[in-house]
């Protein structure tokens, strides 16, 4: 066989060993995600008012017979359960942000984009202010269910409407724009004929806390994102193929229009969900995908698992730089996770600007 026969079998081989030292790289940087991961809820759960040192928070959870009832308590009962409500909130609202931006096209998509926490915010506000709720649920779930109702229902709500007129992606986010002024002035209205203790009620929520976390709620959120997970994975290579264009996406024999339903119907309940159990959390559904993206790329086996745990990571952080921002205060994470997504925010629209 002559030299000439040889090179397209050594182009071949040459590529096959650049593709699989690609995955490679790519399967260690989400190790790499995943050790920082738990590096910094150790880091979350050990910052406080009562600092606790590394090893005293490991015994706490894994050897809790070892440690003091006082260091058990707190660790146990008090701030496992935030560090771990950041992670699955975080997790969920950058999960939702990286499908967002691919089935809107549209990197500065969110979560939010479609007034998905206008809707839960009214919700909420029905709850706080009129003490109106679901037939059936106790008094104390009201909240969170009302939140969780009215963030579905506007996702279901924004769906029909563009089935209605045969909408593209324009339209869509056009709808969900409308929406947003909407329920935001239904709140305003809430808040006007508020009492003054319901109306510090509702602005507390709506800045976001990891206060109103248990471990019920955590059973439900994780109940959740464990469902929604492997459905978002199976749909991978669908949402790569989408990347490269609707028309591209077509001619691979994938139905769009299915894989946007689907899409949207995931992206509504990890978001409505997280709203529900911690308020609203601005940034997440935007910093962790992009940051992904610039770790693993745009394929999608790789971008969603790194936009989860991206997002875990950076609310983890969040939850962190919450209690330490005001020495003995805990701030409100919505105003940390805003705080550290305004500049990426801006760095991005720059960005934009400069390669356009």
């Amino acid at each position: 066989m002559s030299v000439l026969e040889h090179r397209p079998a050594l182009a071949l081989a040459d590529a096959e060993t650049a593709y699989h030292g690609k995955m490679r790289v790519k399967v260690i940087l989400l190790i790499g995600l995943a050790l920082a991961l738990c590096v910094t809820t150790v880091i979350d759960i050990c910052v406080g008012s009562a600092n606790l040192a590394p090893a005293d928070v490991l015994a706490a959870i894994f050897q809790p017979d070892t440690v003091s009832r006082s260091t058990k308590a707190i660790v146990v009962d008090v701030r496992l359960p935030y560090s771990l409500m950041a992670l699955l909130v975080g997790a969920s609202l950058s999960l939702a942000g990286a499908e967002m931006q691919t089935i809107l096209d549209n990197p500065l998509a969110s979560p939010f984009t479609l007034g998905v926490s206008s809707a839960a915010a009214f919700g909420a506000a029905l709850a706080i202010v009129l003490q109106l709720g679901i037939p059936g649920v106790p008094p104390e779930w009201f909240i969170p269910a009302n939140a969780f109702v009215f963030a579905f229902g506007s996702v279901l709500l924004l769906q029909l409407l563009s089935s209605l007129r045969g909408a593209g992606v324009e339209t869509l986010v056009l709808f969900g724009i409308a929406l947003v002024f909407i329920f935001n002035a239904l709140v305003a209205i809430m808040q006007f004929i508020a009492s003054a203790e319901a109306l510090q009620q509702l602005v507390f929520w709506s800045m976001g806390s990891l206060t109103r976390s248990s471990w019920m709620k955590l059973e439900i959120m994780g109940i959740i994102l464990c469902c929604i997970v492997p459905f978002s994975l199976a749909a991978s290579w669908k949402l790569t193929a989408l990347r490269l264009g609707e028309d591209r996406a077509r001619s691979f024999g994938i139905d769009v229009g299915r894989l946007r339903f689907f899409s949207l119907l995931r992206v509504s309940i990890l978001a409505a969900t997280s709203v529900a159990f911690v308020g609203t959390i601005g940034f997440i559904g935007l910093v962790g995908p992009h940051i992904a993206r610039l770790l693993v790329g745009e394929d999608h086996r790789f971008f969603l698992p790194a936009s989860i745990l991206c997002g875990a990571l950076v609310m983890s952080l969040a939850s962190a730089a919450s209690k330490l921002i005001v020495p003995g205060v805990l701030l409100p994470v919505g105003i940390v996770t805003s705080l550290i997504g305004v500049p990426f925010f801006l760095a991005l629209i720059f960005s934009k600007g400069a390669k356009s």
